[in-house]
């Protein structure tokens, strides 16, 4: 049987971190708010790699993932450009023979 996933807001997420981080253990304060301590140490690592978005989530990606996201479709839509044009070239050149 399977346990339903809970949702928890990112106020929720980084109180909890900030606990820990606070000396609190985990374990402690994976008890008293009745979460997953896996996920507790799964936000912490999150929060201490991001601090300022550490929570993203539903789709949406850091800055530097996105712009990555962004720079790897601009050289996909260029190599396809330069495919296209390498063979309306080719057909152009042959065709002028």
């Amino acid at each position: 049987m399977s346990k339903k996933q809970n949702n928890y807001s990112n106020e929720f997420k980084e109180e909890a971190v900030k606990r820990v981080l606070n000396g609190v253990p985990a374990s402690r304060v994976a008890r008293e708010l009745d979460i997953n301590v896996n996920s507790l140490y799964t936000w912490k690592q999150r929060y201490l790699k991001n601090p300022d978005q550490p929570f993203v989530g539903s789709g949406k990606l850091h800055k530097e993932d996105e712009e990555k996201r962004q720079m790897r479709q601009r050289i996909k839509d260029l190599e396809q450009e330069n495919e296209f044009l390498k063979k309306a070239s080719a057909f152009f050149a042959k065709n002028l023979k």
